[in-house]
């Protein structure tokens, strides 16, 4: 009887141990599996997860649209990328947020030479650093701005070129004004930078914003500013203001007959002068480099398709792509270049 239970059980016994192999492959195969399956998705393939690419300013303007046509360009590659725009304190609140992210790679920063050269010296508290805190990863456009006078204004001081204005402003110190959106506002501290080069006095008149400033323009309050050629050029064309000079290192595409400031005053001390409204796209700061790498290669195809090009050329913007390292080499020069500026113009705001 011992024999019969024992060859059962002897026999069982076998029998389970020879599927221990097969069922602990088995679950092996599982774990693997549920791994993969929980696993972040590799980056040779559209993210699974969206990307967020914030818009520090309101919804409508010249970041906000290429933010879009971008998001919609790079979805094959990238997968969908969500824009979300998040305004306030100058663009500093939308960059603060990308900068306390994670480094994954899905939430990204259209910045912009407000939030990373011209904020952090006109801004008694920053809530960022705008190098340490973030990863470059490629400039997207430069949006040439215009040195513009108010046509009748123009006619009446006998004022057609940059070299007239410079002659009439050296003759009669403080009797010319200059507008801007504010203090501290790219205008203004173009103005300031023009100004101090060229050894010339104007008075300063600040609005607020970029709209107020061009009504005062038209309607003969101020004389000039530097306005942004996008939204100058209606009323230029309309010869209602006359374009002296780009600001831009090279003659704009869509007014190739307007010299640059560096060229037409060159023999007034204003040949090294460059104001480039520009943008660009930031990650937080430690982003690996793989990851940084693939957005780049992303992005800056997208920026040579058609479609993005005749999107900026309706905004009067120029695409101006770079490498992460041509990029960060980029911000910290236009941080230097803005210190002085600011300090000089006695801009601040608390």
């Amino acid at each position: 009887m011992t024999r019969l239970l024992g060859k059962p059980a002897s026999s069982s016994l076998s029998s389970a141990t020879s599927t221990i192999p097969s069922r602990l492959a088995r679950r092996r195969a599982v774990v693997v599996l549920a791994g993969a399956l929980g696993a972040p998705v590799a980056w040779s393939q559209p993210a699974v997860r969206p990307i967020r690419l914030i818009v520090p300013y309101p919804p409508g303007g010249p970041l906000d649209i290429v933010a879009r046509a971008l998001a919609e360009r790079v979805k094959d590659t990238l997968g969908t990328v969500v824009v979300e725009n998040r305004p306030g304190a100058g663009g500093n609140l939308g960059a603060d947020l990308v900068a306390k992210a994670a480094p994954d790679g899905h939430t990204l920063v259209m910045g912009a030479v407000a939030t990373h050269a011209i904020n952090p010296w006109l801004y008694a508290k920053m809530p960022y650093d705008p190098t340490r805190d973030f990863t470059p990863i490629t400039r997207v456009a430069q949006v040439p701005n215009v040195l513009v006078m108010n046509a009748d204004t123009a006619q009446r001081l006998g004022i057609v070129t940059l070299r007239d204005l410079l002659a009439h402003a050296r003759q009669n110190p403080g009797r010319l004004n200059v507008g801007s959106g504010g203090n501290g506002s790219a205008g203004h501290l173009a103005a300031e930078m023009f100004k101090s080069q060229a050894g010339v006095f104007m008075v300063h008149i600040p609005y607020g914003g970029g709209n107020p400033a061009q009504l005062a323009l038209l309607s003969g309050q101020v004389d000039l500013n530097f306005d942004n050629l996008a939204t100058a050029s209606a009323n230029i064309r309309a010869g209602k203001l006359r374009a002296l000079a780009v600001t831009t290192a090279r003659r704009s595409p869509a007014m190739p007959d307007v010299p640059t400031v560096a060229e037409a005053g060159a023999a007034d001390g204003l040949g090294q002068f460059q104001v480039d409204t520009w943008f660009g796209l930031f990650g937080p700061a430690r982003l690996p480099a793989d990851v940084t790498e693939r957005l780049n290669r992303a992005f800056v195809e997208a920026l040579a398709s058609p479609e993005i090009k005749a999107r900026m050329a309706t905004l009067m913007a120029e695409p101006a792509p770079t490498t992460p390292a041509q990029f960060a080499s980029f911000v910290q020069a236009e941080l230097a270049k803005y210190q002085p500026v600011v300090k000089a113009s006695g801009a601040r705001i608390d």
